[in-house]
């Protein structure tokens, strides 16, 4: 612990960055020049009796001469304060500033102002400690009791300012509690970027690239003095050190908020409310952070809520997400993730987005290991169900539903939108491939309506798919239709015993898809298998094979026309001219950039040029993210052709041949239509759902019924959009 120093009054508020680190013919005040663009303001010193009305106010000062204001300025406004350092005060008139029902006169009361700029019109009152800030228009300050700046103060970037050592520079540890995957933090970072560094960690020149570049994209000069934007709010708080607040911002009630930047708008305001302690952190815009969240060493995407107790550490939590009163740790977490519930927890995953944890769900435990560097990589759409526990180390195919189980071993699910059971009575682990397709279709559908018409984001650098029908999932259902047609082959051939060792992977694929496609009779008499897929030697049984076969084969056939269709309505482009124009080899490899899906051939490019050189800033990686952006729709629609070409064993499809493939897509979309209504009906005909209720009219006053359900009425308008669609593009 320092000792206490005694200072002489002509020191205090002076010195704020030290003599080594000022350029020559500099003074302490150059680069809050730059910050409070001082060669705009007209500040003035202070007339020997405007002094004197100001200590007759009760006002002291070390140094009047350092008091600088701008007309008109009202001085009765400024009231027992004390100021020291060069103070410089934008205009004051007497007049009040409202925010809903709190209502405060413009002026400076009760506190003591330590080498600040200070906007016009503001309305600061008992803060007891506030320094070297430069404070924007119209702001309100109320009861704070300490508030400053250092002046290697970093605002939650991780860097290291002029003369520091390479300790003291904040590192966020995501995927993994051992800090193997370590990124640095800054101010715009998203999911994508935290991706690109946390993976390719056997890339050493591109790590070091990425430190350089992040390093490179902020000023290392000490010297910075916080800031707090035009019409924030900050009322009822106790330490605030090193923090940028943007433009109307609004915080309440916040215990500690430490080494943060704070992005907020006009139109996405960011709000802090009571008991937060938030630590080495960025906030981006929108964001809700309310009751007693403790976050440290974290970023969080634009448009996010922490609530109730949260604790968030060493993540990074993408864009339209909610966490509340539970425990996450040394994740990274990708867009559109929900966790509401306090027995909760995630630790040390990789989580791709467009999830949902359950109460109970505890994701991520290491007790089966001897240390903590245990991970869980799951797709989108992943929802572990209620108290649903795993292990360290597991991976999970998109759409993945866990249903109640304490899971005993690692699993590696490779089957996307698959129902995983923990079947205690046979002891086994049971896996029902396309449950989603096949049982829940209204959950299915609706979880891209809501992710999609739920994203309020004004400032959008992450883009996000939202669809489950994409590149990544059908690239994982191409991989699931085969791993079906092996097993069963594998499971015929072991039913025949037959006599010396299994044929080859295609021999038993070739037969396994012959099994399910002519034969699905035997299929169902057959034990399937599943490889692979849990540690452990019990047995892994494959659910309802034919069925699954079959969905994937219906999932995939109508993503490729409806997204060919889309892209050939948009650009007003004829079937047979696209046709002619898609390359006959095209790679259905495709990695989810923080919830953009990009061909993985991109992304290696991307990592060559980055080593290179050709990128030195994020702001550059960025908008190669915008450009492979632009060029998805055109991407998309060649993988959607390609996925075809595969689904009908045929280099080019012949106008004929789309024309029949719109026809089996145009019944496929009334199978989707139809099951939305069922899936969604069954909770109106459980009769368990009536016992509460009197009668069926008080059931429905309070329920509502199916035909009144809005996105019933959302997926039929979708299927006369998709009819009318498909007449558009006909070959």
């Amino acid at each position: 612990m320092s000792k206490i120093e005694l200072l002489s009054a002509d020191k205090f508020g002076y010195g704020f960055i030290p003599s080594e680190y000022l350029p020559e013919g500099q003074d302490e005040y150059y680069l809050r020049n730059i910050q409070s663009k001082a060669d705009t303001h007209t500040w003035r010193a202070l007339a020997r009796d405007e002094i004197e009305l100001l200590v007759w106010n009760d006002n002291t000062c070390t140094d009047w001469s350092k008091i600088l204001v701008e007309d008109p300025f009202d001085f009765s406004l400024i009231r027992n304060n004390l100021f020291a350092g060069l103070v410089r005060i934008g205009s004051m008139q007497n007049q009040y500033l409202r925010y809903h029902d709190f209502m405060v006169p413009a002026g400076i009361s009760n506190s003591r102002i330590i080498s600040c700029d200070i906007g016009a019109n503001c309305a600061i009152h008992d803060c007891a400690y506030l320094s070297h800030y430069i404070i924007g228009e119209s702001v309100i300050m109320s009861r704070i009791d300490e508030m400053s700046t250092t002046n290697h103060a970093k605002f939650g970037e991780g860097i290291i300012k002029e003369g520091e050592s390479e300790d003291v520079r904040v590192w966020i540890d995501p995927m993994n509690e051992a800090g193997g995957r370590s990124v640095l933090p800054f101010n715009g970072m998203i999911c994508a970027d935290a991706w690109i560094w946390a993976t390719y960690r056997e890339d050493s020149d591109l790590m070091d690239r990425l430190r350089d570049i992040t390093q490179a994209g902020v000023d290392s000069r000490r010297g910075f003095y916080g800031e707090v934007g035009d019409n924030s709010i900050i009322k009822s708080c106790q330490v605030i050190k090193d923090v940028r607040f943007g433009p109307w911002s609004y915080i309440k009630g916040a215990n500690k908020l430490k080494n943060l930047t704070i992005m907020s708008s006009e139109t996405e305001p960011s709000q802090i409310g009571e008991g937060c302690e938030l630590v080495n952190g960025i906030i981006g815009y929108g964001c809700h952070i309310f009751y007693g969240v403790k976050a440290v060493r974290f970023v969080l995407g634009n448009n996010s809520n922490l609530k109730y107790g949260a604790r968030l550490i060493h993540s990074i939590l993408g864009d339209n997400s909610t966490i509340s009163c539970c425990e996450v740790l040394n994740n990274l977490v990708f867009p559109g993730h929900e966790q509401h519930h306090n027995n909760s927890f995630l630790i040390a995953t990789l989580i791709m987005g467009q999830s949902n944890m359950a109460a109970g769900a505890t994701v991520g435990s290491n007790h089966n290991s001897r240390g903590n560097d245990g991970e869980i990589i799951a797709g989108r759409g992943f929802w572990p169900g209620l108290s649903s526990t795993l292990k360290h180390n597991c991976r999970f195919a998109s759409y993945t539903l866990l249903t109640k189980g304490s899971y005993p071993a690692e699993l590696d699910i490779r089957l996307p939108f698959s129902m995983v059971l923990e079947n205690r009575k046979s002891d086994r682990l049971e896996v029902m491939p396309a449950y989603y397709w096949m049982y829940n279709m209204y959950a299915l559908e609706r979880n891209s309506w809501k992710y999609r018409t739920r994203d309020k984001r004004k400032n959008i650098v992450q883009r996000i798919e939202t669809d489950h029908l994409a590149p990544d999932t059908a690239r994982e259902m191409i991989e699931g239709m085969r791993l079906l047609e092996i097993w069963t082959g594998k499971a015929w051939y072991s039913s025949e015993s037959t006599q010396g060792s299994m044929p080859s992977e295609e021999v038993l694929a070739e037969k396994g898809r012959d099994l399910i496609t002519r034969e699905p009779e035997i299929v169902k008499s057959l034990f399937v298998s599943g490889e692979a897929m849990e540690r452990g030697n019990r047995e892994v049984r494959i659910l309802k094979v034919v069925q699954a076969w079959n969905a994937y084969r219906q999932m995939l056939l109508f993503y490729g026309i409806k997204t060919i269709a889309s892209y050939l309505d948009e650009y007003n482009i004829h079937y047979e001219y696209f046709s002619a124009q898609v390359p006959q080899s095209i790679s259905l490899e495709w990695v989810n950039l923080g919830g953009q899906l990009v061909p993985e051939t991109k992304v290696d490019g991307l990592r060559s040029a980055i080593r290179t050189g050709l990128y030195s800033s994020w702001k550059e990686i960025h908008e190669q993210y915008e450009s492979w952006w632009t060029l998805y729709p055109r991407d998309k629609a060649e993988n959607a052709y390609a996925i075809l070409r595969l689904l009908c064993k045929c280099d080019n499809i012949s106008p004929e041949r789309w024309n029949a493939l719109l026809e089996e897509a145009k019944g496929i979309r009334t199978y989707i239509e139809e099951q939305v209504y069922i899936t969604k009906k069954k909770d109106f005909e459980n009769s368990y759902r009536m016992i509460t209720y009197r009668n069926t009219a008080e059931r429905d006053a309070v329920l509502g019924t199916v035909d009144d359900n809005g996105f019933i009425r959302t997926a039929k308008k979708e299927s006369a959009e998709f009819f009318a669609l498909l007449e558009r593009v006909r070959g």
